[in-house]
């Protein structure tokens, strides 16, 4: 179709008509804030930038103020379909998430069997199949048939297995669509973290998101209250998947932090293991409440050193996904940290366990990338506790010997980078 010129529209009826016909129908999207949920993003035509972004304006300041039935009743007025790459616990709780908005939602598995036993029952036969999945979810192992007509993609691979898996998956995925990651840790090749191994292999030319938060899969499933926070250099794409995923019991805050949420969903794990071995050995709620505190004055320390913000350290991404990881009872890493605690060794832990346990490698990695990113005198003064459960990890001391070397750390003020 050629290009409209300056020439007048009014000159011609059917033009002016659908003029009128367009500023009716921008009045309607306007008065039920429909344009609010246009993904910047999207492939779908969308309005002027002048309508968008009046339309914009008049959102929600807050997601959370959208009534459970928003989305029902104020439907987007673009087919939104979302893929979910990873049908382990996590994959399965965003995918109920969005699924539970009435968005259709394909979760990409590698099983034909898991895909028609998911498709069949709505259960998944190894992942909290006790928990049934909103009809809405459909799996496939056909990758083209997953993510060709993806509005939205949600990477839920663990950070070890996701350069090999999206090798195998990049020429499906259409350009411009948003990734939205849910996996937390660093690479131990690369010593990257998500979103440098996300930008390497997918490219730098598409927008990406971050999500963490407190956020256990099977409380998810079960529609207890949670929140969480989405991260992204582009905080339009964030706050549109906020608007996505939000609902009474899933509150979804936003952030341009990236990096701070990375480090935070990274050390945690290594901090919930060394609580596991605490509790492990029996040191008691004294022992454990000052380890995790020290533990969150190392992510702190290691967050400002990168670029983080304090602020998203002591936010849901950092202090507050602590927390739920050292203390709750679902939680892998302080499983893993536990059972070190009472002995057993980490060969013997993993050749037991169906679930990765991020913090096993993310801890290695973490004292590797200390090392080659961050100057200083005797880091592993700056950084004790994260040294120590590499060491423990790799089996250069045990575990109470770890601890013990805590309690007979150099006594010095509780915060040293703060003496001047």
């Amino acid at each position: 179709m050629g290009e409209i010129t300056s020439v007048s529209f009014w000159r011609y009826p059917s033009i002016g008509s659908l003029l009128v016909g367009l500023v009716i129908l921008v009045n309607i999207c306007l008065e039920t804030e429909a344009f609010s949920f246009i993904p910047s993003h999207s492939n779908i035509i969308q309005p002027p930038s002048s309508l968008r972004n009046y339309a914009l304006n008049r959102r929600p300041t807050s997601s959370r103020s959208i009534s459970p039935l928003y989305m029902k009743a104020n439907p987007p007025p673009y087919p939104v379909r979302i893929t979910v790459m990873g049908g382990g616990n996590f994959g399965l709780a965003l995918a109920s998430v969005v699924a539970k908005k009435g968005i259709p939602t394909t979760l990409l598995v590698r099983s034909d069997d898991v895909a028609s036993e998911i498709n069949e029952t709505h259960r998944h036969p190894r992942y909290m199949s006790d928990i049934k999945l909103p009809r809405t979810v459909r799996a496939t192992t056909d990758k083209k048939a997953a993510l060709a007509d993806a509005t939205y993609i949600i990477h839920a691979v663990p950070v070890q297995y996701t350069r090999d898996f999206l090798a195998t998956v990049k020429d499906f995925i259409p350009a411009n669509v948003p990734i939205l990651a849910a996996s937390k840790g660093i690479e131990t090749s690369s010593l990257g973290f998500m979103t440098d191994i996300l930008k390497e292999c997918l490219g730098e030319d598409r927008s990406y998101a971050f999500l963490s938060g407190p956020s256990f899969a099977r409380e998810i499933c079960e529609g207890v209250a949670t929140a969480v926070v989405i991260a992204s250099e582009d905080l339009m794409l964030a706050d549109d998947l906020a608007d996505l995923m939000a609902g009474e019991d899933f509150a979804v805050f936003t952030s341009r932090d990236v990096i701070g949420v990375e480090v935070g969903g990274a050390v945690k794990n290594v901090i919930a293991i060394a609580a596991g071995m605490c509790e492990g050995l029996g040191l008691g709620t004294n022992a454990l409440s000052g380890l995790v505190t020290r533990g969150c004055g190392e992510m702190r320390r290691l967050g400002i050193y990168l670029g983080a913000r304090p602020s998203t350290i002591s936010g849901l991404s950092g202090v507050g996904d602590t927390f739920g990881t050292c203390f709750g009872p679902l939680s892998r890493n302080r499983k893993f940290g536990y059972r070190l605690g009472k002995g057993e060794t980490p060969e013997e832990i993993r050749a037991s366990m169906t679930e990765v346990a991020e913090g096993v490698d993310t801890s290695i990695a973490l004292v590797k990338m200390i090392k080659k990113r961050c100057k200083g005198y005797r880091l592993d003064l700056k950084y004790p506790i994260l040294f120590g459960v590499a060491d423990i990890i790799e089996g250069k001391m045990k575990p109470l010997e770890g601890l013990q070397g805590l309690m007979n750390f150099p006594t010095r003020m509780e915060n040293y980078d703060e003496r001047f």
